[in-house]
């Protein structure tokens, strides 16, 4: 379902998590996807796939994909990624699977190590694309 607010398009897609708070999947506007951090949820049955990190991993890539490709943008019109990580000690691991997503012009990004996410999720990502 989409909401449109003038230029400003809210995309909430059954592919992707539900947010836990007052906030959007995403938002289009410009030109411009803004994709909201993706916790590793099952998107139909919101169970937490925290098993390993390279799991997480891959369910947070999956949600990203569905919602830039439900917007009508392509993974290669990602800008910017920030990558938020429990330990650093696992960026080798969410590396190896982040870089299978971007094998060509990967978009600009940061990681960063918190002490705490949502649901206690050992990663989060949110990422920016442009037309």
């Amino acid at each position: 379902m989409q909401r449109e607010n003038e230029m400003k398009k809210t995309i909430t897609i059954p592919k992707a998590p539900k947010p836990l708070g007052p906030y959007s999947q995403a938002v289009v506007k410009n030109d411009t996807l803004y994709v909201s951090g993706q916790i590793p949820l099952d998107p139909f049955t919101s169970e937490k796939r925290f098993d390993d990190i390279s799991t997480a991993t891959e369910q947070v890539m999956r949600n990203i994909e569905a919602l830039v490709q439900h917007a009508g943008f392509e993974m290669t019109d990602i800008v910017k990624c920030s990558i938020f990580l429990k330990s650093l000690d696992d960026f080798t691991a969410v590396n190896r699977i982040y870089e299978t997503y971007f094998q060509e012009d990967p978009p600009a990004r940061e990681t960063i190590e918190v002490k705490k996410l949502p649901l206690d999720a050992p990663l989060e990502i949110s990422c920016i694309a442009q037309r």
